[in-house]
């Protein structure tokens, strides 16, 4: 059953995905040398475990998790390491990231595990998780964050509901909903070895109201799978409402605590690509090695989803949409709203990349020089965090810390809204990825000073509590002296 929920704040966008989704997800080349960084996840940076010079099979691991936030990667092609060493990363906006260089040797010759787990449900979520983290699992909706280890942070947590997003709300990205047009059994597949991991009974799957198509096929493979835990739930098409916060308040009619996470309120969110390469993985060992990225923007000849190996070349992306077209001027990875600038086409397609645009004038919002604060409020109106930019703005020019504080720059998504709406041009977004830095820096100082003056309370009380011991122990000695005399 679909139903339709309500949410408040954001903008209704121009949403572009009609370039992208006229037709199916094709296959991209198998690059010809894959650069793929050590760090494109969240956490610390993963360890090698090949060496320069040694062959790798496809899918065969390359480097395991540098710490408990960490994640495994794998080879998406056979051939031979030629490098190790620090390359320019898309996810880094072009600075430079340790990464594994494979040259491509054409044999795709295809890497052996050690076990198949298709038969999961007969194991035990502790196995699962683990076997789910073996396959180099992230979120792909952007954060990149280790799969495994936000199901392992869950597990002392009942009533936990799990929420699959496929709320897809950026424009032009349109990677997800061609997943759920032409993949929804691979999203229901996932969803119910996430419930087995998660030991959860309820599933919402989340998309927006004007994808259809997506809706149709996700109700398909639902009726298939026959899984009373799993529903679907539309959403109106509102920018970011793909948001994990906004999208849990719409679904669920709960916030997320301010300094909190969406798992204190019994929630579970991933992106509906992350339960497909969770199937793909269990149910068919294919670790995450591939993922599928809108390629669009009037600046490419042939706009499609294309599924590309991680460590493609941007440039041999743009090749197989047939090239740019005479009116590219800037290169996007994500939506306009919130994706990031480019330096050049030669970086890598990394877990993260959901969306290239290759931008022309049409494409992007033109700014005007910036004017002062009119105060007009159209800000905090489509604010989707419920936030003062005006106030922060004028936190942050006054550098206050304070003032930063209390008005919430650490709950801003960044996700645009403020910025589309100011009648004045005022980049606040711009503004407050600067200030957060410094109030981050801040906060941190003082919660080290807190910590500071409480091991001090606590030594002190600790001192005069053994020196109270003391007293009392030599007041009971010269007692019992007293009484023997």
């Amino acid at each position: 059953m679909l139903a339709r929920i309500g949410v408040r704040g954001g903008l209704r966008l121009d949403a572009h995905k009609e370039r992208s989704t006229a037709a199916p997800i094709a296959v991209a080349p198998a690059p010809r040398v894959a650069v793929l960084p050590l760090d494109q996840h969240a956490g610390e940076a993963a360890i090698p475990i090949v060496s320069t010079g040694d062959t790798v099979a496809v899918g065969q691991p390359i480097a395991r998790p540098g710490a408990e936030l960490s994640a495994w990667l794998h080879a998406p092609i056979s051939g031979r390491v030629v490098a190790i060493e620090p390359r320019p990363a898309a996810h880094r906006a072009g600075e430079a990231s340790m990464s594994v260089v494979i040259a491509n040797d054409g044999r795709e010759t295809r890497y052996v595990p050690e076990r198949s787990l298709s038969d999961y449900a007969n194991i035990t979520p502790l196995e699962l998780r683990e076997w789910i983290e073996r396959g180099g699992i992230v979120g792909l909706g952007g954060a990149a964050f280790p799969t495994a280890v936000k199901l392992a942070r869950a597990t002392d947590r009942s009533a936990l509901s799990l929420l699959l997003n496929g709320a897809e709300c950026e424009p032009f990205i349109s990677c997800d909903e061609m997943l759920m047009r032409e993949r929804a059994d691979d999203i229901v597949y996932g969803a119910r070895v996430l419930l087995h991991a998660l030991e959860a009974d309820e599933c919402v799957i989340a998309l927006e109201d004007s994808s259809p198509q997506a809706a149709d096929a996700l109700r398909a493979a639902l009726a298939r799978a026959d899984d009373a835990r799993i529903r679907l739930v539309t959403v109106p098409t509102l920018y970011p409402v793909g948001g994990e916060r906004q999208l849990i308040t719409a679904v669920f009619g709960r916030e997320v605590p301010s300094d909190g996470w969406p798992l204190d309120i019994g929630i579970v969110s991933q992106n509906v690509a992350t339960a497909a390469a969770v199937a793909r993985w269990i149910r068919d060992g294919e670790p995450l090695i591939s993922r599928i990225v809108t390629v669009t923007g009037d600046g490419v000849a042939r706009p499609r989803n294309l599924e590309a190996r991680v460590g493609t070349p941007i440039a041999e992306l743009i090749a197989a949409c047939d090239g740019y077209t005479p009116r590219v001027e800037r290169l996007l990875m994500g939506g306009t709203m919130m994706g990031i600038a480019l330096p050049s086409d030669e970086l890598a397609v990394v877990k993260a990349t959901n969306c290239i645009v290759a931008a022309s004038a049409l494409d992007l919002q033109q700014r005007a020089p910036e004017m002062p604060c009119i105060r007009c409020g159209n800000c905090s109106e489509v604010c989707p965090a419920f936030l003062l930019p005006q106030q922060i703005h004028a936190s942050a020019r006054a550098n206050d810390l304070a003032g930063l504080e209390r008005y919430g720059l650490m709950d801003c998504i960044e996700c645009g809204c403020c910025d589309y709406v100011c009648p004045s041009q005022i980049p606040l977004v711009e503004r407050f990825r600067t200030a957060k830095p410094q109030l981050a820096a801040h906060l941190q100082a003082r919660a080290s000073a807190r910590a500071s003056r409480l091991r001090y309370e606590n030594r002190r009380e600790r001192l005069a509590r053994l020196e109270a011991e003391r007293r009392a122990r030599l007041e009971e000695k010269r007692r019992l002296a007293r009484q023997k005399v």
